[in-house]
């Protein structure tokens, strides 16, 4: 059964606009509030955060509304990052969660994910569940009355409680004294915590994107435009760059030479070090199928494996919950270290990047060298139709061609967009002008039976 209103991660959409409307946040919060209560005469409460966008206020509202109206408490925290509503979720045996916000896209655009009250995003079967609730309007005669209804409540310590987490996660035996980090915050749910746990933690932060306004969050800054970091690093003469994005679930690094350091090189150098400690369970590291190869190599070499799953972090989640794994990823910085956290978290993977830092007394660029990025291309072509590629006979035939040309020193991904008509094909290999024309002429076969 196909999804209707759920997306990769969550609902998302121009706020205002269907399915990003008030009428459909009610509905969700009041579906969601039938489907995470679990009996029992005890009140059932539910937290909800958001980042820092103009509409959050009104679809926070629309939540709140329809999730009292099914008997369900609300604990509200407000502009909260991510991974925080996902740790508070579960340290107060809430029986979900709930993140208002659209991560790197630009205001106008918002987003509805839920948790469960274990702080892992739903699967599939949940989300469809509560589909089905607002689709066949199974809801619409259930509505509690009287001392039945929900209350919201203010956690006026949110911040604080998340602070401490994070700050726990750092090794206690180090701090980070004399290290200048600049910290971009994206203008975005994570302008607070971000900055007050390195200031804590003893680091000179100098400071970007933390004076919100609901429309600049990822404006021209975050981890979606690293080069404005990059600048202040070099003009402060900082040891590196820490850049978040929307709703602090990810983070790119630039090094003290204002060169950007991805999430890849960041698993890379994390793989590397845990296996050294022997605390990579399994000696493996899960990334999607968009992470370079060059990953892989790296953790290679140091003894492990990389495992690649499809694109999305749940993905990587799933995989790691069901192998029993701690650490994956994606190459935009979105990394996991279960052994802390149960989702993606910008501010925690950054405090794991500088312990090693602070341990190895060495920089972040010299670090970063544990791993070289191939060479990569991407092309997209527009089709008509999404056809089983390996069905029509000539384009079965370049794939093969390619897939023997590269051997074990690239690789070719061929994949269809999630949500556009477009097929995308991406090479990786040890010459540039060699996948160049490789892509190429796998596109303008592509493009020849199947394109728009």
């Amino acid at each position: 059964m196909d999804k209707k209103l759920f997306g990769t991660d969550g609902v998302r959409g121009v706020a205002n606009i269907d399915p990003m409307t008030t009428e459909m946040a009610m509905q969700l919060g009041r579906a969601a509030a039938f489907v995470f209560k679990n009996g029992g005469k005890r009140r059932h409460r539910v937290v909800i955060g958001k980042d820092t966008r103009l509409s959050g206020y009104m679809i926070e509202n629309a939540l709140v509304a329809g999730i009292c109206s099914m008997g369900v408490d609300v604990l509200i925290v407000g502009p909260l990052p991510t991974p925080g509503i996902a740790f508070l979720t579960s340290s107060m045996r809430a029986d979900a969660g709930v993140v208002i916000s659209a991560s790197h896209n630009p205001y106008q655009d918002n987003g509805i994910k839920f948790f469960s009250s274990t702080g892992y995003k739903l699967q599939d079967e949940l989300e469809l569940k509560i589909e089905d609730l607002i689709i066949n309007h199974r809801l619409d005669e259930l509505r509690p009355i009287a001392d039945e209804v929900g209350k919201a409540y203010r956690i006026s310590d949110a911040i604080g409680r998340y602070i401490v987490f994070l700050k726990n996660t750092f090794p206690k035996d180090l701090d980070l004294e004399g290290v200048r980090i600049v910290l971009d915050c994206a203008h975005g749910a994570g302008y607070k915590v971000a900055p007050a746990v390195l200031t804590e933690l003893g680091a000179e932060v100098i400071p970007l994107g933390v004076n919100p306004n609901g429309m600049n969050i990822n404006d021209g800054c975050g981890s979606m435009h690293p080069e404005v970091m990059a600048e202040k690093v070099c003009e402060y003469r900082a040891d590196l760059g820490i850049a978040l994005d929307g709703d602090a679930d990810r983070v790119i690094f630039v090094d003290e030479k204002g060169r950007t350091v991805d999430g890849d090189h960041i698993m890379a150098l994390c793989g590397t070090e845990m296996i050294k400690a022997g605390k990579l369970k399994n000696k493996t590291v899960v990334a999607t199928v968009m992470s370079n190869m060059g990953l892989e190599i790296a953790i290679k070499k140091a003894g492990g494996q990389l495992v690649r799953t499809a694109v999305g972090d749940r993905y990587v989640v799933e995989e790691m919950l069901k192998e029993g794994y701690n650490l994956g990823g994606e190459q935009s910085g979105h990394m996991i270290f279960l052994d802390h956290n149960t989702t993606g978290d910008g501010i925690l993977s950054a405090l794991q990047v500088l312990a090693i830092i602070k341990r190895s007394g060495e920089k972040l660029s010299e670090l970063a060298k544990v791993m070289t990025s191939l060479p990569q291309v991407l092309v997209n072509v527009k089709v008509r139709k999404k056809a089983e590629l390996r069905k029509i006979k000539p384009i079965k035939e370049v794939i093969d061609t390619i897939e023997a040309e590269l051997g074990e020193s690239g690789r070719l991904l061929v994949r269809y967009s999630g949500t556009e008509a477009l097929l995308r094909v991406m090479i990786e290999g040890e010459n540039q002008s060699q996948i160049e024309s490789l892509a190429h002429k796998l596109a303008a076969v592509v493009q020849e039976h199947l394109g728009a």
